[in-house]
């Protein structure tokens, strides 16, 4: 049997794109297998969207190739790609049902019926909502309409489902259930994920893959743990959460030390660093603290209550060590 384009990788080759003098992509390359779930994580303005935007076929750009399977999709227009879409707000119809939402793409493709109404309530099945199909968007929460939003991407079997910070208008709680949500939708309909945030826990949690960007250009790609524990720069390690770089002077070897807050611990007399408390914010199970070392540098830790034989406050002296397992060098500049 023939291969399907939605047996293909999608391939990214050296996109460029650029407004005016900004250079919004530059040179990128990435190859994304079928069933992945890749995240595009960076900071505003790294080009995530951007990129996101010109798989999707919403944006051209100036040269390089997109490519699904042997398709050439570079210039092909959105609604020729069959890739589903989610954005950040849930563009829904308020004056339409959740089922009439969700059909709305099956209606444009001329699936009508029998068929298209099987296929929304499978769709509703997957997201949860089979039970509220003949309500409109008002009646709806939140979370419960970006599920609604998420039908209507994969009701009509996409090659691609493409999500543009769909979580970020969520609060906390909410977006935590709904990443346990994405996992799991992804493991039951297997299609290719491309997913965009700035949260480097959502990024962490979720992905197959995550490729950092940084000015247009993707700066390291890798799996989660391998991002996470091997960063290959300061601005990598710094966008996945590392807080404290300490120095030569505080060290006593060349370069720079990268040690997360969770990692750095209170010492007693043997630690390396001494510091004093100037802040400390609690967060029930935890306390996380700034101090500031005698050189001058503020340093960021964090205590668990549980296993806590001190609890410092602000203003008290303290020493800091670390396991050198958990310190990653980094060079000075």
């Amino acid at each position: 049997m023939s291969e399907t384009t939605s047996d293909q990788t999608l391939s990214i080759q050296g996109i460029n794109k650029r407004y005016g003098t900004f250079q919004a992509l530059n040179d990128v390359g990435l190859d994304v297998k079928r069933g992945e779930f890749l995240t595009l994580l960076g900071p505003s303005g790294s080009g995530k969207t951007t990129l996101l935007m010109s798989v999707a076929g919403f944006i051209q750009p100036d040269s390089g190739r997109i490519r699904l399977g042997a398709r050439d999709i570079t210039y092909a227009a959105p609604e020729k790609r069959n890739f589903g879409m989610v954005f950040q707000g849930y563009a829904l119809f308020p004056h339409l049902r959740v089922r009439e939402n969700v059909a709305f793409p099956l209606k444009m493709r001329g699936i009508r019926g029998e068929a298209a109404a099987k296929s929304v309530t499978e769709a509703l099945e997957l997201v949860g909502l089979a039970d509220k199909g003949e309500r409109y968007p008002r009646e709806l929460s939140g979370g419960q309409q970006q599920r609604v939003a998420l039908a209507r991407a994969i009701v009509f079997q996409p090659h691609l489902l493409l999500l543009d910070e769909p979580l970020s208008a969520l609060d906390t709680q909410l977006r935590g259930q709904l990443q346990t949500e994405l996992k799991r939708l992804h493991r039951a309909v297997g299609l290719t994920f491309i997913y965009v945030t700035h949260d480097q826990g959502e990024a962490l949690s979720m992905s197959d893959r995550i490729a950092v960007m940084k000015d247009g250009e993707i700066v390291q790609l890798g799996a989660p743990p391998e991002l996470y524990k091997r960063p290959a720069s300061r601005f990598v390690a710094e966008f996945l959460g590392v807080e404290n770089f300490l120095p030569e002077r505080l060290t006593g070897r060349p370069g720079l030390l990268a040690v997360r807050a969770a990692a750095l611990v209170l010492a007693g007399e043997a630690g390396r660093i001494r510091a004093r408390v100037t802040d400390r914010d609690y967060h029930g199970a935890e306390i996380r603290y700034t101090a500031q070392s005698e050189c001058g540098l503020p340093l960021r830790f964090n205590l668990n209550l549980r296993d806590a034989v001190q609890v410092p406050q602000e203003n008290d002296t303290i020493t800091l060590d670390w396991q050198d397992k958990d310190a990653l060098p980094f060079p000075a500049t």
